[in-house]
């Protein structure tokens, strides 16, 4: 008797065990939904060296979080040099383990909704964001490592600025431009430097110029200098001072273009094609839309908007491209 009631409960417990496993992977795959609707595209081009060392840090990545996985920074790292590498949509179900032994970690959140940005999955990027900026409610904030160190390994980001920063992006990508005025005032408040500063202005900036909020969007240039310490957001600043008048946008495409980076060209190119729609330049914006996302910098903020930009004219006007004729 004793026997069989051994043999029950070792049964019991190896089905609990067998249930239990497979909801933690039905929580997980809800947690994770597919991302095969998402492009799938080579990244933008780098040099032999570059790719390198981006690959030694990856397979450091990965060797930290093999010797330790429970570590939230281990997963973190993992996630963001897998990402760097890609296929992008790699860094998600890291991201996704992550929360699931973290689930307080605004941190995770904030690096899932990042990615699923870039893959233009824009309604579970909101999910995650806001969730980040739930948790991080009410607590200070953090400086976050870069991870591709700018020329003074500075960091000029934080948890909560990035968190703000994202979430105003995927809401401006939507159209939903009340809601990105709602994060973008929030990230003014954690943007403590010169590149948070010019990075959260212009695009607090083009955020009140869509809502036609033509005086607060000016009252955001006043803040800007053209003296700024800036370290590494040197074309927002050089979009802003053209906000200013003090720069011309044609002299700002021309030394965009001449820019040995196109990542350059494609942050300078929305921010002129935006300001020509402000200026009822249309067909000139669609013209620099189209210029933007003829390059190979998809996984640029510049190039999503301009991307986002030309869908929804589509979707208003199947011929809008009319216009340029």
């Amino acid at each position: 008797m004793k026997r069989s009631v051994t043999i029950t409960l070792a049964l019991f417990v190896a089905l609990s065990s067998l249930v239990s496993a497979q909801t933690r992977r039905k929580r997980a795959s809800a947690n994770c939904p597919p991302v095969k609707e998402a492009p799938e595209r080579p990244l933008p081009p780098v040099s032999d060296e570059a790719r390198r060392g981006m690959e030694e840090r990856l397979k450091e990545a990965r060797a930290r979080y093999e010797a330790n996985p429970n570590d939230p920074e281990a997963i973190i790292w993992l996630g963001r040099r897998t990402a760097y590498l890609g296929p992008v949509k790699d860094a998600i179900p890291i991201y996704t383990e992550g929360i699931r032994k973290h689930p307080q970690d605004a941190r995770l959140y904030r690096h899932r909704g990042h990615r699923y940005i870039t893959l233009r999955l824009y309604d579970l990027a909101i999910r995650d964001l806001e969730r980040a900026a739930s948790l991080i409610r009410g607590k200070p904030d953090e400086v976050e490592p870069d991870g591709l160190p700018n020329a003074r390994n500075i960091p000029t980001s934080t948890l909560q600025s990035n968190i703000w920063y994202h979430l105003g992006l995927v809401y401006y990508l939507k159209g939903d431009f009340t809601n990105a005025l709602r994060c973008y005032r929030r990230c003014m408040e954690v943007s403590k430097n010169p590149d948070m500063l010019a990075a959260t202005s212009h695009w607090l900036y083009m955020t009140l110029r869509r809502l036609r909020h033509t005086r607060d969007a000016a009252q955001v240039l006043n803040a800007i200098t053209e003296d700024m310490d800036i370290i590494e957001n040197r074309d927002y600043h050089r979009l802003l001072l053209m906000y200013q008048g003090k720069v011309a946008p044609e002299s700002l495409l021309e030394e965009a273009s001449q820019s040995k980076g196109a990542l350059s060209f494609t942050t300078i190119g929305y921010g002129v094609g935006n300001w020509y729609l402000y200026n009822r330049r249309r067909a000139d914006a669609i013209r620099l839309f189209d210029r933007v996302v003829s390059s190979q910098q998809w996984t640029s903020f510049g190039y999503i908007a301009a991307e986002a930009e030309l869908v929804r004219m589509a979707s208003r006007n199947s011929n809008y491209r009319a216009i340029l004729k």
